[in-house]
């Protein structure tokens, strides 16, 4: 039994059940309980008066069970006197539980005014229109609602730290992209040399300035929840021990009712998107001593791709006149086309010119040179594909189709450039228009001999241009 029942019990004992009040001159009736003299004497006094049964001459009934006792067989109760008189002078039962106004037992909670008063206060003309209950039942009503607060701030605290989550994670991939972006100017420097050392420190310090002024904006917003959560924590602390205290005490230290609360929550920084651009100046140029004259091989064009030479002014593919069309070479899926001539070394560089409509959807790079030509698969490395492709309405890059891995443009380039490592296992994608880089595969090895391919999306999406031959899908 703890310090606090163990002094609960003591004023139990010490006080008489129809004063109230600690015992003073304690007497025990016969049948075995306890009141003080004069509380005992007047209750039967009272009892005189009354009408009712009849009673044995000079017996009275005992306002605890009711049994009859002769009225003079009241025993003092001497160490009863002593409890009482020690229940006094405990420091921690003093009676807080008194009106300061009456010096009566604080047993009713007023509504109106949100605070305990006695039974005198109830009568008295300032309380006696006012809602009263007792004490014990306000109470309880106020430990629920404190349960109730306490399980809301455990659900926003809940919320806090889901948040505080998200954003070590906005954080995390933020410095991985970041990572990404570093490891590819280095490498992009390193094709064209030391010589451009000095633009690439400016384009690293330019990332790491992006990377400081957008994680500093991430870890405050870190900062801030985690702030909130300990304030949260406090907060929830406080109402646990206020709901732990006895019901007058709860009462005393909520006043007049619990505090609502409104959590508010920082703004969540967004994902970010680098606007650090891969440059290399004169990358494009030196790429260029790479270029081959790409020559596309109308055996494997789609029935309905379209493939004029401006050189000879002829078409190299028509419409399709009889089923002997559909040769085993001919990509049928897809309105696609390969270039006639395989890579299994070296570096390689060509450039595709586009004039497509906002909705067009194609696809340039490389392939395997045995890859499906009749069923539609996935265009991923998986499948023997290394391609970037537009998808409908969009103003981003599509690595692969099943997981996209989107490289973000402002608009669409008009002029792409592809260039094949073939030994190095890369294949990477530029912007002709602003000579920026646009992606990367890389792999340890390729499986075999690939093609350039190339794949246009629907009539009507426009034309592509590799070296002299237009490309576009009969309507």
């Amino acid at each position: 039994m703890d310090a606090v029942e163990l002094a609960r019990k003591l004023k139990e004992e010490a006080t008489c059940s129809i004063c109230l009040d600690y015992f003073n001159d304690p007497v025990m009736t016969s049948c075995g309980h306890n009141f003080c003299r004069e509380c005992i004497q007047m209750s039967w006094e009272k009892a005189k008066g009354k009408k009712g049964r009849r009673r044995r001459k000079g017996s009275f009934a005992c306002p605890e069970c009711r049994e009859t006792s002769p009225h003079r067989n009241l025993r003092p109760n001497r160490l009863l006197t002593k409890v009482a008189e020690m229940a006094r002078q405990h420091p921690g039962l003093q009676r807080q539980d008194l009106c300061r106004l009456h010096q009566e037992p604080l047993k009713l909670f007023c509504e109106d005014d949100q605070r305990p008063i006695c039974v005198v206060c109830r009568e008295a003309k300032e309380h006696r229109l006012h809602r009263a209950r007792p004490l014990d039942e306000a109470a309880q009503d106020y430990k629920l609602k404190l349960e109730k607060d306490m399980e809301y701030l455990r659900e926003e605290m809940s919320k806090t730290g889901n948040l505080q989550a998200k954003e070590e994670q906005a954080l995390d991939e933020w410095q991985n992209k970041v990572r990404r972006r570093r490891e590819r100017i280095v490498l992009e420097f390193a094709k064209v040399g030391l010589c451009l050392a000095e633009e690439e420190r400016r384009l690293l310090q330019a990332l790491k300035e992006e990377e400081e002024e957008t994680a500093s904006r991430l870890q405050e917003s870190k900062a801030l929840l985690a702030q909130q959560s300990h304030s949260l924590e406090m907060l929830l602390l406080q109402l646990e021990d206020w709901s732990q205290r006895e019901p007058l005490q709860m009462l005393q230290v909520c006043g007049r009712g619990s505090n609502s609360f409104s959590i508010r929550y920082p703004e969540v920084v967004p994902p970010a998107v680098l606007r650090t651009v891969c440059r290399v100046p004169g990358e494009i140029a030196v790429l260029k001593s790479f270029q081959e004259d790409v020559v596309l091989d109308p055996t494997s064009a789609y029935p309905y791709l379209l493939l004029y030479e401006s050189r000879q002014r002829c078409y190299l593919s028509c419409p399709p006149e009889g089923t002997e069309f559909y040769n085993k070479d001919r990509f049928v899926a897809y309105p696609c086309v390969v270039g006639q001539k395989t890579f299994s070394s070296g570096r390689h560089y060509w450039e595709v010119g586009m004039n497509l409509t906002g909705d067009a959807l194609w696809a340039l790079g490389v392939c395997r040179d045995n890859v499906s030509r009749k069923d539609r698969v996935p265009k991923c490395p998986e499948n023997g594909f290394w391609v970037v492709q537009l998808s409908k309405g969009t103003k981003y890059l599509c690595t692969t189709m099943a997981a996209p891995t989107p490289v973000t443009l402002t608009e669409p380039p008009s002029h792409m450039g592809i260039f094949l490592d073939f030994e190095a296992g890369e294949v990477s994608f530029y912007s002709v228009n602003d000579g920026s880089h646009l992606h990367t595969y890389s792999q340890a090895a390729f499986p075999g001999p690939l093609q350039p391919f190339f794949c246009l999306g629907a009539p009507k999406c426009g034309q592509m241009v590799i070296s002299t031959v237009t490309v576009w899908v009969k309507g």
